[in-house]
């Protein structure tokens, strides 16, 4: 290949790169229905979104790699402990989803040991670029942590809020 064809194809990727790493934003998905997916969740048993229907769903995308995502931890775990149970009066409750981002079957494990994750919605999506994942690239995830609150018609109500703007919606409504 001669040199500008390949400097027209590098320019082309970097543009496709940057399109997918910064242009689209998850922000764009507030007010939006979540999108389905289907995953395995860590102990093998078949997952989809949509049977969470009816319920309050935090999607919290992270990492094992990702320093930020690990002490967003500690809050995650106190947000599930305070609302875990609970339910409206319409028998509503809340759970929460996280998608562990990993190139490697290694790591998220001890990680999520170490968060103290409890809950039984926990999936790995393993790929090289992490950010490239099915899952993630249905919601536009660009850098992680990513969350996502859901409401009962599965809609998405907020993205990347602080723990204290989720409690506050989830002690209104639970």
């Amino acid at each position: 290949m001669n040199s500008k064809i390949i400097k027209i194809l590098l320019a082309l990727l970097f543009f496709a790169m940057g399109y997918f790493l910064f242009l689209r934003s998850p922000h764009d998905k507030a007010g939006n229905i979540a999108p389905n997916f289907t995953a395995e969740l860590i102990n093998g048993e078949p997952f989809e979104l949509d049977k969470l229907k009816g319920d309050y769903v935090l999607l919290d995308f992270w990492g094992s790699w990702c320093g930020p995502c690990r002490r967003d931890h500690p809050s995650l775990v106190k947000l599930f402990d305070e609302f875990s149970g609970k339910e409206s009066a319409k028998g509503e409750s809340f759970h929460i989803v996280t998608v562990a981002l990993e190139k490697n079957d290694r790591s998220w494990k001890k990680a999520a040991d170490r968060g103290g994750f409890k809950w039984k919605y926990q999936i790995v999506q393993l790929s090289r670029a992490v950010l490239l994942s099915p899952v993630a690239q249905k919601y536009s995830v660009s850098n992680i942590p990513a969350k996502f609150l859901i409401n009962p018609n599965g809609e998405i109500i907020g993205v990347n809020q602080s723990y204290d703007e989720i409690k506050s919606i989830l002690s209104q409504k639970l």
